[in-house]
């Protein structure tokens, strides 16, 4: 096989409770990427559509993470990376981890498939950290295995894939303003008190246990951050009054995507999912910011060949 083309899905991450080690991934939202191998033993972009990114592959996550994992197998072979970037830079639903758990998920496929999904998201972490100057993996995780992921520990890294309740929807709201991730960590605190770590700790072993069990109702009371939301909610329009509509209108739960713009809705089933979004679609139709709205099911196979 000399070439291939994917569907590197947009993630979710921290989901409320679990910065830095929980996400899960989206279905109808991704980037298109086609990986052709060249004869000239050169790793390339030759190609992006939809967005205005750096071509140099030292500078692309996506050339990062792939040079890290040919370097790591010794490969030297070539290849050529097209990106139709569909996910908008800066939207806090997984743009950078698309490009990097893609690349590495293409070029692995084209080679036979030397490393598994969980080897793969070292690698990826390399274009997170070019991106944000943070190697975190709670968007390339799930993108590269799909459905929920938690990361365990980072040193070493080590994640566990949980189980997705088959009636979650998730909400997307984009309001089309740009919160670079690195600018959104360098706001909040490096230590927290024990009172908020303990409530923090709480409603992620609860979410994970929701997940076990398909609790919905205890899977929405879980969906509570006292620690990072105070402090980026504030860069996000309206970020109070979407929770309003969404809550009044059946979410389970609601909370920042990543690190923002973009928030999230979880709701039961898609009559409450499309409910939810076209409250909120309506609701910030009227604030005048221009607006991305997706809605989807959990994707539990991550990147996949189209």
């Amino acid at each position: 096989m000399k070439e291939i083309k994917i569907f590197s899905p947009a993630t979710v991450a921290n989901l409320s409770c679990g910065f830095d080690v929980l996400g899960c991934c989206l279905d109808t939202v991704g980037d298109e990427m086609t990986i052709k191998k060249n004869e000239l033993c050169e790793l390339r972009i030759t190609k992006i559509t939809w967005q205005d990114l750096p071509m140099e592959t030292n500078k692309n996550v996506a050339g990062v993470a792939a040079k890290v994992m040919l370097d790591h197998l010794g490969e030297k072979q070539g290849f050529d990376i097209e990106i139709d970037k569909k996910i908008r830079v800066g939207s806090g639903i997984g743009s950078s981890a698309a490009s990097a758990a893609g690349a590495v998920f293409a070029i692995n496929k084209l080679l036979g498939e030397p490393y598994t999904a969980k080897q793969l998201i070292k690698f990826a972490m390399a274009g997170e950290q070019l991106a944000s100057g943070n190697a975190h993996a709670d968007n390339v995780a799930p993108a590269l295995l799909g459905g929920f992921s938690l990361v365990k520990s980072y040193d070493p890294l080590e994640v566990i894939s949980l189980p997705s309740p088959g009636e979650l929807r998730m909400v997307i709201l984009h309001p089309l303003i740009e919160i670079k991730t690195q600018d959104s960590r360098a706001i909040l605190r490096q230590s927290i008190s024990l009172k908020s770590a303990v409530s923090q700790w709480g409603n992620l072993g609860a979410l994970v246990s929701a997940l076990y069990t398909n609790d919905y109702d205890l899977l929405g009371r879980s969906l509570v951050d006292g620690v990072i939301e105070p402090i980026r909610s504030i860069l996000i329009p309206y970020f109070d009054e979407i929770k309003k509509v969404a809550v009044e209108n059946g979410a389970l739960g609601y909370g920042i995507s990543g690190s923002g713009p973009s928030v999230f809705a979880l709701c039961r089933g898609d009559e409450n999912a499309s409910r939810v979004k076209n409250a909120i679609g309506e609701f910030y139709h009227s604030t005048g910011i221009e607006f991305d709205l997706h809605l989807s099911a959990i994707n539990t196979e991550g990147v996949k060949v189209l």
